[in-house]
């Protein structure tokens, strides 16, 4: 099955095997296991959520098995056999897992080949998944067309694809060409607990030729110590150390979403290590450890 069947099911499997390590995958994990489902968690790479900061996969791969998640890490499918009782077998390249259903998260490709939308017949040119090729003003190789939003599988988020839709608003109702803003875009993954990020990994500040200096903070939270969890909250500031602009902020914890809408509006304002230092904290909430962080754990990139 995929995300679509995964809601709309007669009944819960007492075993699934979900294939996939993206927003998706992680997402429906924590569904079902929330449920009471025994869930596999596989995916072909060491860490989930590829191109995320590598601190913050670590830490949502360890948060994953202690919620009792089988995660399968390096682990490609192969095959699939049904036996007569419906049981699944789920051969991969780490051995076979049993299961009663089996869900794939592993990526949609846009939906442009359908004959009714007529793209190609007008000569709108895809590229080799099926997406639609736009330039910087989300224009098409037609004239008058335009794209916005997954079907030019640029950033795939709802939030994207309405300023992308503002934008051709502006552009072509108001007669001002305008480009969609990429920078600093927030995102989060409803994972348990979840994902809050905007900005830079590390790795990314570093590949951009940033010298940077990396603040971490990793705690169990009092709620999760008196619930008798020991999920680990983890927060990270990517800093420019030329400029002191955080150029990253990065989580993972409860109502991680929440917090990191307002360090967006900061990080679009240029917010500095020094603004985020002199800014007096809420307690207590996890929130003020980003404004408490004094502690250097490293610096990275070229000097």
């Amino acid at each position: 099955m995929t995300s679509d069947e995964a809601l709309a099911l007669d009944k819960l499997p007492d075993r699934i095997v979900i294939v996939g390590g993206g927003y998706i995958a992680l997402e429906f994990a924590g569904i079902f296991q929330g449920l009471g489902v025994n869930v596999t968690l596989m995916f072909r790479q060491d860490l989930p959520l590829r191109g995320f900061d590598t601190d913050l996969r670590k830490t949502v791969n360890d948060n994953l098995r202690r919620r009792n998640i089988d995660v399968r890490q390096n682990c490609s499918p192969l095959a699939i056999t049904r036996s007569e009782d419906d049981t699944l077998t789920l051969s991969t390249s780490s051995g076979d897992i049993h299961a009663d259903a089996i869900m794939f998260a592993t990526g949609r490709k846009p939906n442009t080949s359908r004959p009714d939308l007529g793209l190609l017949g007008i000569g709108v040119q895809l590229d080799a998944d099926g997406a639609i090729i736009v330039d910087e003003y989300s224009r098409t190789s037609v004239q008058n067309v335009w794209a916005v939003g997954d079907v030019t599988n640029r950033v795939n988020l709802t939030p994207v694809a309405l300023m992308e839709g503002m934008a051709f608003v502006s552009s072509v109702v108001d007669k001002q060409l305008t480009k969609p803003n990429y920078s600093n875009i927030p995102c989060a993954v409803f994972s348990q607990p979840p994902v809050g990020t905007v900005g830079l990994s590390e790795e990314q500040a570093v590949a951009q030729g940033y010298r940077c200096d990396v603040y971490c903070s990793e705690f169990t939270p009092m709620r999760s110590t008196l619930a008798g969890r020991q999920e680990k909250t983890f927060m990270k500031l990517v800093v420019d150390q030329a400029t002191d602009r955080v150029l990253g902020v990065h989580m993972v914890g409860v109502d991680s979403p929440e917090i990191l809408q307002g360090f967006a509006t900061a990080l679009q304002c240029g917010a500095t290590k020094k603004h985020f230092d002199s800014t007096v904290g809420i307690h207590p909430s996890s929130a003020e450890e980003f404004v408490t962080m004094r502690t250097k754990t490293r610096s990275v990139g070229n000097k």
